[in-house]
């Protein structure tokens, strides 16, 4: 079976009495336009044609008995609480320099763990936590071209 758009999300799919099946998909696997997940209901093939990729909870499947969903791993990252606008700036500039991709969170800046981070956070005087969590969005590298002058 190929799916070209999930059938919905949990947060407002209607499962009724139906069984639901969570689906672990690691959140780089999230990032991709072609992704085969094996089910209870067997191959399930995904295969996005726009820029819309898979997100926690989103339907994959649904019968009379399950609905199937995908329950996206967490990510190790590190949450960073800029006080002003001016280090909020410093820092995505230094994290930019790095090509790491960066989130923004409300009034966080989420970026994958790194032990050398800290320390980087630190040094633009922004309060930084280690958490595990579900990020909204996939990190994604940006590959379009640059140069450093």
């Amino acid at each position: 079976m190929i799916r070209d758009e999930p059938l919905g999300n949990l947060r407002d799919f209607p499962v009724a009495a139906r069984r639901i099946e969570r689906i672990p998909v690691h959140s780089d696997d999230c990032a991709k336009r072609l992704l085969r997940l094996s089910t209870s209901c067997g191959e399930i093939g995904l295969r996005f044609s726009g820029p819309r990729r898979l997100r926690d909870g989103d339907v994959i499947h649904a019968d009379e008995r399950v609905v199937i969903a995908v329950a996206v791993s967490p990510d190790d990252v590190l949450v960073g609480h800029p006080g002003t606008i001016a280090s909020a700036l410093a820092l995505g500039h230094a994290l930019g320099n790095r090509h790491l991709p960066v989130q923004i969170d409300g009034g966080e800046v989420v970026v994958r763990y790194d032990p050398l981070l800290p320390a980087l956070f630190a040094e633009h005087d922004v309060p930084v936590t280690r958490a595990v969590r579900v990020v909204p969005e996939p990190f994604r590298h940006a590959h379009a071209p640059h140069r450093h002058e």
